[in-house]
This record gives C-alpha cells, structure tokens and sequence, in this order.
C-alpha cells in the first residue's frame, strides 16, 4: 500500500486552460502585452476548473523548527532565536504578521519543536514531535517515525485551509540553521557541489561561511552513499518545518489547491516534495529569486520562473507574501478587461 503522499494529485484541466488562453486573445489589448500574467490567469483558470479564475482567500501556515547542525556554527544566531521569531510572530510585530494583516490572510503558526521550549503562545499549535532535528553531521536528522509527523503537520495544514476555503496556500518557515538543510538538500538532490550552493544565510561572516561550507561538505560526503531518495534524503538531512512545507504541497496538489512556494528553504521542499510525487510540480507557483546562491540552482532544477527578484533572504513567507498582489492582479484583468467584442474596438493591433 502507498504512502498518502504518492497518491495522485487533483489532474489539471486541460479543456479550462484552452478556453482562459483563447479568451486572453480577445481582450483590449496587444496579444502577449501583459506577459507572464496571462499564463499565470489561465494556468490557475485550469487549476481551479473554472472561467473566471480568483485568490481573494490566501492561507498561510508557517512551520517553526530547530536544527542540530545549529550547534556546528553555522549560524550567526543562537538557537533561542527561533522560539523568540515564534512569540514575534504570535504578537503580530514579524514581516509576515504585517504583510499577512494587509492580504487579510490566517497566519497560522505551527510548532513542530524546538531545541528551547517556549510557554504555549496564543494562536501557536505546539506539535513539539521532537526537541529540534538532531545534528545530520555525523547522523541523521530525522527518525522515519518524526519525518513521516513533521509531512503530516504540512497536510493537516492543507485540510485546514482547505476547510477555510483558501484559494492559494503559502508556507512558511522559521528554524535557525535552515539554510545549511537546504544546501545539504539541494547538494545531494542536484548533484551539485556546496561552494556552488552556500550563503551567508542569516548573515555570517566571510569567516563563517568557510565554516558552513566545509562543515556542509562533510555532511553531504557523510549521506551520500545512504540519500537514495527524496524522501531518504529529506530524513536526513532535511528539518521539521522543511518536511512540514514538502508535505503540505503534496497535500495542496491532491485537493486541488494552487500553491505560492517562498524562498530557498521553501524552495528545497518544493524539489523535494516534487521527486516524492511528481504531479506536484503542475500545482505550483514561484514567488521569487532570493539572494542565497543555491536558490537560483533550485528553481533551475523546477523549470520554475519566480514572479520577483528582489534580493530577500527572510524566508518565513516574506516573498510570497509580497507576490500575491501579483497573481490577484492577473487574476481580475483577465476576469474584468473587455473584449474587443465587447467594448467595439477594432483587433487590428492584436
């Protein structure tokens, strides 16, 4: 019997995509004058099986965990860090408090475990499923028993959202030492080498990025002969909320529900989530291009073309956040604008 996560995702309908392009020829304008945002209306008109495409409901869900690599030096800031980003997120005073206010978007907070146990905070679900990853230097990161919970939490996120009735699922992240996790992922993923895929992260010094970097490589050296898989490869060397995100875009593709993906740390669970089960890829959107160098590599590996590139490196669902205004807007032009029918103008500058 498969696991929930290969089974298949809602199919795209093909028929919905035709007619949304065919309708995008007849409005008011240049044929293509409005670019990517035309296939994006009718890439989402097939994903949501209707006419008029919309995203006016966003649901957010943002994933808290620790790392063990952490206690490597990887990372600028201590581990404490993450639980203190929890209770900022929690009061309302983070980045994505401020732009999920403005979406008038839930921004659910999900604690999946943290190396330094906070008080429950209002509006935080406490999963506490282990006390942060261990440190995947010399081990692995993740039990099969608390990387299958941590794919779970990304589900049951998706079912909640879904029952909310949310257009568009954003996920987010907060752990300090995520950034090493993502460049171990995509290392062994793509094949690449870690100089190639390494960043300052949370902003180390040159000095620490040489650090990371070769603590980076021994950890990729370490897994290689065992990362036979996407998913033996998450275990490994993946985090909790980087499961969480992997599971929860697996789940959004199964009940049909578009997704925004965010930066790189994001991004490595899209890749992953998308070698676990490959009808994901058709379900997601790209926000950005983030200034960690391995997120370029990663939406190179997707096919995937991010709607901004404005040198973030937050993560916790800050681009996405910024993008969706974008996707709203080519949502309404191509449900609003006339027709050259409709508004008695001649096509011939089509």
């Amino acid at each position: 019997m498969s696991a929930w996560w290969q089974h298949p995702a809602q199919p795209v309908d093909r028929g919905r995509l035709a007619q949304a392009l065919a309708r995008e020829a007849q409005l008011t304008k240049p044929a293509g004058s409005l670019g990517r945002l035309e296939q994006i209306a009718a890439t989402l008109a097939s994903l949501q099986r209707r006419a008029a495409p919309r995203l006016e409901r966003i649901w957010i869900s943002i994933f808290a965990a620790d790392h063990g690599i952490a206690t490597e030096g990887v990372s600028a800031f201590p581990q404490e860090v993450t639980g203190q980003m929890l209770a900022n997120f929690a009061r309302g005073g983070a980045a994505i408090s401020v732009l999920a206010r403005h979406l008038n978007a839930p921004l659910e907070l999900v604690d999946l475990g943290l190396a330094h146990a906070v008080a429950p905070l209002p509006g935080v679900r406490h999963l506490g499923i282990a006390a942060g990853t261990e440190s995947f230097l010399h081990g692995a990161a993740m039990t099969a028993a608390q990387c299958d919970a941590a794919l779970s939490a990304g589900q049951e996120a998706v079912q909640r959202a879904v029952e909310d009735g949310a257009e568009l699922f954003i996920g987010g992240e907060m752990g300090i030492g995520n950034t090493s996790s993502a460049c171990a992922l995509s290392a062994l993923l793509l094949d690449q080498p870690v100089s190639e895929l390494v960043g300052l992260g949370t902003g180390l010094t040159a000095l620490g990025l040489r650090h990371k970097t070769r603590v980076i490589e021994r950890v990729v050296a370490h897994h290689r002969p065992h990362a036979n898989d996407a998913l033996e490869t998450l275990r490994r060397v993946g985090g909790l909320e980087v499961a969480a995100l992997a599971g929860a875009y697996i789940a959004a593709a199964q009940k049909g529900l578009p997704v925004l993906v965010d930066g790189y740390i994001s991004t490595a669970a899209a890749l992953c989530a998308v070698r676990m089960n490959a009808d994901v890829h058709s379900w997601l959107f790209y926000s950005h291009r983030g200034a960690e160098p391995g997120h370029r590599l990663l939406l190179q590996a997707l096919d995937a073309e991010p709607l901004l590139a404005l040198d973030l490196r937050l993560g916790e669902a800050s681009g996405a956040a910024l993008a969706v205004p974008l996707l709203q807007a080519a949502c309404r032009l191509h449900n609003e604008m006339a027709t050259f029918a409709e508004a008695a103008v001649s096509g011939s500058f089509k």
